[in-house]
C-alpha cells in the first residue's frame, strides 16, 4: 500500500484541506480527512489535483519550438517546416525525442497522452520491416517516460482537397500514407499495447481521408470500442474545400459516415457552423481544444462558450507543443473568450480543470482516471502554493490558483498509477532538459 498526505486536495465535491489518500496496486482505496500527516505518508505540500490528460499531441512538433517564430506566415507555411522535421525521423531518433517530450509532459503534470500518430513509414513511403516500427517507438518512449498513452494511429491517404477532389500525396507526405483504409486496418492489427497503453484511431482530416475511408476507421473503432479522433475545421480553407467538393461541412461529412459518437473527439473545431455544434451535442461527441497552438498558428478561437451551452464536453491538448502546460491551456480557453465577448467568467475554474483532467482521460479511453476518488487510478499531481505565482492563495481559492495563476513550473510531485515519477519538480529517472537538448540537436544535425 502507498499513502500520501495532501495539504489540500481537489476532490469530486470540491477542495478540502488535510487529506490522506491510500492506494493499492495503482488504485485509490481510501480517502480520509486527517489534520496532520501520518508517519507513513508521503507529505504533499500545496494542492493535489488529479492527473492532467494531454489529449492531442504530435510529439515530434516539439522540435519546432522557437524554430518557426521568425518572419510571418500562416498554418500552411508553418506546415512546410513541420514536413522538414518529419522527414528526418526514424524509429531510433523518434523514440529518443518522444521519450524526452513525454517526460516534459510528466513534469508538467500530465499522466496520460493521446499521441495523434501519422509518421508511419520510411520517407519514400516504403514500410519499415516492422510496419509499426514508428508506433512501437512511441509506445516504448511513453513507458520510459512514465506516463500512460493512447496511441491514436492515424489514417492519411490524400495530399489535400479542393473543389475538383482529392490530390495525391506529395513527396513530403508519402511516409504518412498507407496503401488504403483496409491496409491501415491490417497494419493496426499488428500494434501491441502493454500495461498503461491503449490503441485508438484517428482520421487525419477530411483533407487527407475521403468519406469511404473514414467510414472504415469508424467501423474499426466501433468494433474495438476505441477512441477515434480527427482534426476538424481547423482552418476556414478546410471548410471551404469540403463544402465545394462534398457540399457539406467536415463535421457533417464525418457524421454521415458514422464517425460521431461518445468515443469521437473533434480536434480544434475552431471554425464550426451552428449545425455542427448541434450534431456534436446530439451524438455525444466531444471537442479537443488546443488554445496555445491555435493562437501560435493564428488559426482562430474555438467556440467554447457555444459548445458548453449545448452540453458538448471539451478537453485539452498541447498539439504542436508551443508550450507544454495545461494550466496555460485551461486558462487560455477562458481568456480567449473574454477577449471576444468582452466579458469575464464564461468558464469557471472548476470547469476548466475538469476539461484538463476528467474529460481528457475519458476522451482517451481511460474513464477510470482523472478524479481523486476511491476506485480510480492513483494519479496525483501536486502544485505548490508558495511560488511567486501562487503565494498568498486563500484556502477557498486553490482551484482558481491552479487554473489562473500556476504554471507547469509549479508542479512538484507527480504520481502515475500509484508510482512516483516526479518529485521536488524533477523527473526521477530522466534528465529532461538534457534529453530534449540532445534529441532535438540530433534531429537537426
Amino acid at each position: 500500500m502507498s499513502r500520501w498526505w495532501c495539504e489540500h486536495a481537489v476532490l469530486p465535491d470540491g477542495p478540502q484541506s488535510g487529506i490522506t489518500i491510500d492506494a493499492t496496486d495503482g488504485r485509490i482505496t481510501a480517502i480520509a480527512p486527517d489534520p496532520s500527516p501520518p508517519r507513513d505518508a508521503v507529505r504533499l505540500a500545496g494542492v493535489t489535483i488529479p492527473g492532467l490528460a494531454n489529449t492531442h499531441s504530435h510529439a515530434f512538433h516539439r522540435a519546432l519550438r522557437s524554430r518557426t517564430q521568425a518572419g510571418s506566415g500562416s498554418f500552411w507555411t508553418w506546415r512546410d517546416v513541420m514536413y522538414e522535421a518529419a522527414g528526418r525521423l526514424d524509429p531510433d531518433n523518434y523514440r529518443r525525442l518522444a521519450r524526452a517530450v513525454f517526460a516534459e509532459m510528466v513534469t508538467a503534470g500530465h499522466t496520460v497522452v493521446g499521441e495523434f500518430h501519422y509518421v508511419h513509414h520510411q520517407p519514400d513511403g516504403t514500410p519499415y520491416d516492422d510496419a509499426n516500427a514508428m508506433g512501437a517507438a512511441l509506445l516504448e518512449a511513453a513507458g520510459e517516460a512514465g506516463l500512460r498513452i493512447t496511441l491514436l494511429d492515424t489514417l492519411y491517404l490524400h495530399g489535400g482537397l479542393d473543389a475538383d477532389g482529392y490530390r495525391p500525396v506529395s513527396d513530403a507526405q508519402r511516409r504518412y500514407a498507407d496503401a488504403g483504409a483496409e491496409a491501415w486496418v491490417d497494419r493496426v492489427a499488428g500494434l501491441a499495447a502493454g500495461p498503461g497503453q491503449a490503441i485508438g484511431a484517428a482520421i487525419h482530416s477530411v483533407r487527407a481521408v475521403d468519406p469511404a475511408a473514414a467510414a472504415v476507421v469508424a467501423r474499426w473503432a466501433d468494433a474495438a470500442q476505441a477512441p477515434v479522433h480527427a482534426h476538424v475545421s481547423e482552418q476556414p480553407a478546410e471548410n471551404d474545400a469540403c463544402l465545394a467538393h462534398h457540399g457539406r461541412t467536415p463535421m457533417a461529412l464525418l457524421g454521415g459516415v458514422g464517425a460521431l459518437g461518445p468515443r469521437f473527439s473533434a480536434i480544434h473545431a475552431t471554425h464550426l457552423e451552428p449545425g455542427d455544434i448541434d450534431l456534436l451535442a446530439a451524438t455525444g461527441a466531444s471537442v479537443g481544444l488546443c488554445p496555445t497552438t491555435e493562437r501560435d498558428l493564428g488559426d482562430g478561437i474555438g467556440p467554447s462558450v457555444d459548445l458548453g451551452a449545448t452540453g458538448v464536453g471539451m478537453h485539452l491538448g498541447s498539439d504542436s507543443h508551443a508550450v507544454i502546460d495545461h494550466f496555460v491551456e485551461a486558462r487560455a480557453v477562458e481568456l480567449h473568450e473574454r477577449l471576444r465577448a468582452e466579458q469575464r467568467g464564461l468558464h469557471s475554474a472548476a470547469a476548466l480543470l475538469t476539461m484538463a483532467t476528467r474529460n481528457g482521460h475519458g476522451a482517451l479511453g481511460w474513464p477510470d482516471a482523472g478524479a481523486l476518488a476511491v476506485g480510480m487510478r492513483a494519479d496525483l499531481v501536486t502544485v505548490r502554493l508558495d511560488s511567486q505565482r501562487t503565494a498568498g492563495t486563500p484556502d477557498d481559492a486553490v482551484i482558481e490558483a491552479v487554473v489562473f495563476a500556476a504554471t507547469a513550473a509549479d508542479v512538484t510531485d507527480v504520481v502515475v498509477d500509484g508510482r512516483a515519477v516526479v518529485a521536488d519538480g524533477r523527473h526521477l529517472t530522466l534528465d529532461v532538459p538534457g534529453e530534449l537538448d540532445a534529441a532535438i540537436k540530433e534531429l537537426f544535425a
